[in-house]
Formats: C-alpha cells, structure tokens, sequence
C-alpha cells in the first residue's frame, strides 16, 4: 500500500524524522484557513500517490492566503497522470539551501534490505541514476543489525555529504531506519531532504510503501486505505479475502494459483487477438481450496464488473482435486441464482490435473446452458475469447 505525502510526513514525524508543519484539506476555502494558521504563505501541494506532481502543476506557492484558496481551485480536481487530486496540503514555504536524497527499500534481488542517497535530489532519481550512477550511492543494510551509527556514518560518506551536516543526516537516517523496520514498509523515501538556510535538516517530502502482507500486525493501518480512489470490485473482493486485480479487459479469469492464473492472462491475451482484440478482464487467484463458497464469491465479483463478456475458469487439479473444483462451480451456480444473482455470462471451464476426468464427468452431466468445457487450455482461452467477442 503506498501512502499520500501527508500520510508519510505524519509516520516520519512519529518516529521523531524532523518535518515541517502541515495540514491537509479538500476544499479551497479550508485552504484558506488552513493558509492563516500557517502564517499567510504556504506551498499548495497535491496529494496523488504518483511523482512528478510539481511538472504537472500539482505543486504551487501562495502567498497569501487569498492566493492558496486560488491555488487549491486550480489544483483539486486535476488529474495527475491518471489520479484525480481529492487533496492538497498546505505546508510552509522553506528557505532552501541544499536538496539532497536518501531512502530504505527492499532488495528482493540480494535477500537484504538496501540503503540509497545522494547529494542531488530534488529531481528525478532515476534520471540521477540514469546519467549520473556514482551520484547516487547504494549501500547494502544487514536486516540483523540495521542501521547503526557505524552504517549510518558509512552511508554518508560514500553519499559524499558535506562534513558541516553529516552529523545530522546520520541522526536522520536512523530515524527513518526505525519508521522503516516499525511500519513494516518495503520503501521509505526522502526527497527532498534539505538542509535549510539555518543549516536544519528537514524532511521536505515523503514516499512510503507498506507491506500489505503485514497488515495484521498493523490494525492502525486501516486508515491509511485510499477509500475514495479504491476500485469497487477490488474492495469488495477484498472483504471477500479474494486476491482480485481488476484489469481493463471482457475476459474474466479464475484460476488456482498465481502462476497459473499469470499464464491464463498471457494465453487469453494471445487468443483474443484474433478476436477483436479482447483482453483479460481481471487476475483471481482462488488459491487452492475451490469451495462452493469460494468459487461462487470469485464468480459473484467476476460477473458484477460490466465489462466481463465471458468467464474462464482454469484449474490445474492438485490438493483440491477436480472433481471438488467441478462441485464447486456448479454448486456456486446455484449459490448465485438462489440469492437472486444473474447468471448470464458464459462460462468456459478447463480442468486438468488430479481427477480430472471425473470433474469433467461433473460439469457434462449438470450440463448447464451457460458452461462450456474445453480440455486444453489453449483451446479454452480461445473459445473464451471467441465469446467474449461475439458479446461486445
């Protein structure tokens, strides 16, 4: 889950990171109020989980508090590489000296967190990795013993930090260390960090990713959900314990497993290129217990999305076998049309694996007017495809 600045500058400020003052508000008038309690002069900033914000016009100065309500209108609203901005915050203008970059992320690739800074920031960090690579420093964390005084030091050194707030990036960092390992994030990230015409250190914007994977532990992370910008069918799968990703396809994809359900979207992908270039509408992996219950709630949110001309349930029978698979869909079937629950899309089934032959003795034997059985996974995605064609 990726946070809003506002929500990254507030965990920073939690674990003592210095930042500056703050308010947030969705009207231009709150901005106007939220300007005096600041002192008249603020920056305007929207608040989109996408870079680039201050390009797009999404980070303007007001000087005045007349100038913020005017600011906030031009900004609420926009749209900033695909996100509408429901909110801005207002933060006091800087005095800015020097911008620089640090961050904390997770090196999937080396199984070890990793330490990233530099002395240019304030632009693109990927462009200062793209043309300038030995500006930006990588230094490698041990997950066992973090970041010390000894790592911290380190990092500002190769970072090339100037020696008069070296002292003070290195407190920095290992307050951000803490709000890293204590939120569970996969990325924290500073950029700007400037230091200030007083010579302070101060954290002028925040990116942060949080594991979702680590959300029990973390109930106060409920809050932190973008509601508003949530789509309908993932938030209700969600609720359903459903691992749901909406796609902008007419193919609806039920799988078990996600390597699975991956090679589904590439086949029907493949096959709906001959047939007016239809997508996959979705990824849904129902894992590997095929239930009534759970087939009946992937198929619930599959069918409520307006744009699924045709369903394409794929299982590889393993532990869950596929004659339970195929019980599964048919009792599902009846599940939905018991509670009123329209079941009018065609459904196109491969089975393969353990018990094959019997689940497909299952679905030929219910014979339902809207499944159609195909063996080979190819064939399947293809005639799902065909369906979803003839439908659009």
């Amino acid at each position: 889950m990726d946070l809003f600045e506002y929500q990254a500058r507030d965990l920073f400020a939690k674990h003592g990171v210095p930042v500056p003052a703050g308010e947030v508000v969705d009207t231009p008038e709150a901005a106007r109020a939220a300007a005096e309690r600041l002192g008249g002069r603020a920056v305007v900033k929207a608040q989109v989980k996408v870079g680039g914000r201050g390009k797009a016009g999404g980070v303007k100065p007001a000087a005045t508090p007349d100038e913020a309500v005017a600011r906030a209108t031009d900004i609420l609203g926009m749209a900033i590489k695909g996100h509408t901005v429901q909110k801005v915050m207002l933060a006091p203008t800087a005095d800015i000296r020097d911008e620089y970059y640090v961050s904390f992320l997770l090196d999937r690739t080396h199984r070890t967190f990793l330490a990233m800074a530099s002395v240019e920031g304030g632009m693109d960090i990927e462009e200062v990795a793209a043309t300038k690579p030995e500006a930006l420093a990588k230094v490698p964390v041990d997950a066992h013993e973090g970041v010390t005084e000894n790592k911290a030091r380190e990092i500002v050194e190769k970072a090339a930090f100037p020696a008069d707030v070296a002292d003070q990036v290195a407190g920095v960092l290992r307050l951000l260390w803490q709000a890293f390992v204590a939120s569970d994030a996969l990325l924290v990230e500073v950029n700007p960090l400037v230091r200030s015409g007083e010579g302070e250190i101060v954290a002028i914007d925040g990116k942060v990713s949080l594991d979702d994977n680590a959300e029990f532990r973390h109930p106060e992370f409920e809050e932190l959900h973008d509601r508003a910008a949530a789509n309908p069918l993932e938030a209700a799968a969600k609720e359903k314990n459903l691992n749901y990703v909406k796609l902008d396809g007419e193919v609806g994809i039920i799988g078990n497993g996600a390597g699975l359900v991956m090679s589904t979207l590439d086949v029907v992908a493949y096959a709906g290129e001959a047939h007016k270039g239809v997508k996959p509408a979705n990824f849904l992996d129902i894992g590997g217990g095929a239930s009534a219950e759970v087939m009946a709630n992937g198929l619930e949110i599959i069918l409520g999305d307006p744009d699924v001309k045709s369903v394409f349930v794929n299982v590889f029978g393993g532990i869950t076998a596929c004659d339970a698979v195929a019980n599964g869909i048919v009792q599902a079937l009846e599940l939905l049309e018991s509670k009123g629950e329209e079941v009018a899309k065609p459904l196109v089934v491969r089975l393969d694996g353990n018990n094959a032959e019997l689940g497909r003795q299952i679905l030929d034997d219910r014979n339902h007017p809207l499944v159609q059985r195909v063996d080979t996974m190819d064939g399947a995605a293809d005639k799902a495809a065909e369906l979803a064609a003839a439908a659009k």
